[in-house]
């Protein structure tokens, strides 16, 4: 099991931003999060990657129990996180391969010395990224699209157990929404790819690999199951509480809003 929420409940400031939560994700299953703003997305991610801990519950991340076992860097060096939160605190000054690098040792910037393998791989990861072409770039001189690559790839670096990535196409055009989530499925399709989380608000960019999905309304989960069954026209007419209608091409679901035509008198 790669991870376990157990009736889980967050309170902040006086107020419930998650209730009663329950997840589980089993090895070889890629899912998706997906929940409007104010859902309480992030909440959950706060959680697993033990920013934060429960007020109420029992929550398993890869083996380790939250209370029972040292978190903190041994549990981050094995979920790669890819977030606008992170991305916001790299050093302007640092090039992107040396960004990557610094994901070998889950860390901001590079404070240790690399080994030949760990820059072997860092090169490895930025072709097989499609970014080795602006490696010695400074990380601000980067197009959000560049950016979202090599946050991945430093995702990558110490070869996770889990890989969260937070809503990577936000602020990207079409053409580099797609060339990102092609780079996404083929990670994801690897023989020896990490259980992947991807989170999002828009139903289009839902990858076919993602065969479940989690629906987060309001910090409870409203149903989670089988990618097609979460996303059907009846599931998400009532999740949104607006008649809408989910088409389906290319293993991709794609919303609409179903017109009524109100009467004339």
């Amino acid at each position: 099991m790669v991870l376990h929420l157990e009736d889980v409940s967050l309170k902040r400031e006086g107020k419930w931003i998650l209730q009663h939560i329950n997840w589980k994700i089993n090895q070889g299953e890629h899912w998706v999060l997906f929940g409007l703003n104010g859902a309480g997305k992030t909440a959950i991610l706060n959680l697993l990657n033990a920013y934060n801990f429960p007020t109420k519950g029992k929550i398993t991340v890869l083996g380790m129990e939250f209370g029972k076992t040292y978190l903190g860097e041994k549990l981050r060096k094995q979920i790669g996180f890819v977030s606008s939160s992170i991305q916001e605190k790299f050093y302007p000054s640092d090039n992107a391969f040396e960004v990557v690098l610094s994901g070998a040792f889950a860390s901001i910037g590079l404070y240790e010395t690399p080994t030949d393998e760990m820059r072997k791989k860092a090169i490895a990861l930025l072709e097989e990224l499609g970014c080795h072409e602006y490696a010695n770039r400074r990380y601000e001189a980067l197009s959000q699209g560049e950016r979202q690559r090599v946050q991945i790839a430093r995702a990558l670096m110490a070869e996770p157990s889990l890989l969260i990535l937070d809503e990577p196409t936000n602020g990207l055009d079409f053409i580099a929404r797609e060339k990102l989530l092609e780079s996404i499925e083929k990670i994801a399709a690897k023989r020896n790819a990490p259980t992947i989380i991807y989170v999002t608000h828009h139903i289009e960019e839902i990858l076919p690999v993602f065969n479940k999905t989690l629906l987060l309304k309001e910090g409870q989960v409203f149903a989670a199951g089988n990618t097609h069954e979460m996303l059907s026209s009846e599931q998400l007419s009532t999740y949104f509480d607006l008649p809408v209608h989910v088409s389906w091409q290319n293993n991709r679901a794609l919303l609409s809003k179903i017109q009524t035509v109100s009467g004339t008198m």
